[in-house]
């Protein structure tokens, strides 16, 4: 758990230990941008009624959500709050294909973002472009590493 700042901007939320490996990738890139956010793993069929208790009392801003095979740990979520929900689909069995569809084919009206199969990092880069819409200090280093990106993958001469 790491906690830049007071308050936790971003709730990684596992649905089980062995989402930990693919949860890394968008801590690593929370840290980069010294972003607050704190990991906890909570599976929305073994113990529902924890993680509502966690997701409605959280005061995090938006939750990045991990899951594998029937993936409804994103949809669980944003069923309770009215916070961004980032659903990162795990690769676990379908190469990761029914994660994936089960984040994206949630009901009208309960809307989850979704990345790539694996994608933490882009999930995590999703929140802070979120967090980003007010926080201009963010904006800008988000503007920066935009910027290296692009130099890092130009060709040179």
């Amino acid at each position: 758990m790491y906690r830049g700042k007071v308050m936790v901007h971003i709730s990684i939320v596992l649905g089980s230990e062995s989402d930990r490996e693919v949860g890394v990738k968008a801590e690593e890139i929370l840290q980069e941008f010294d972003v607050s956010y704190e990991n906890v793993v909570y599976s929305a069929h073994r113990n529902p009624s924890a993680l509502m208790e966690y997701v409605e009392s959280s005061d995090a801003s938006v939750f990045i959500a991990v899951a594998g095979l029937s993936a409804a740990l994103p949809g669980f979520i944003a069923a309770h709050t009215l916070k961004p929900v980032v659903g990162v689909p795990k690769e676990a069995k379908l190469g990761g294909l029914d994660s994936l569809l089960s984040i994206v084919q949630m009901p009208p009206g309960v809307p989850v973002a979704c990345v790539g199969i694996d994608n933490a990092k882009n999930g995590a880069l999703l929140a802070i472009e979120i967090l980003a819409l007010s926080d201009d200090g963010l904006r800008r280093k988000l503007g920066d590493y935009r910027r290296r990106a692009a130099r890092s993958s130009s060709p040179r001469s």
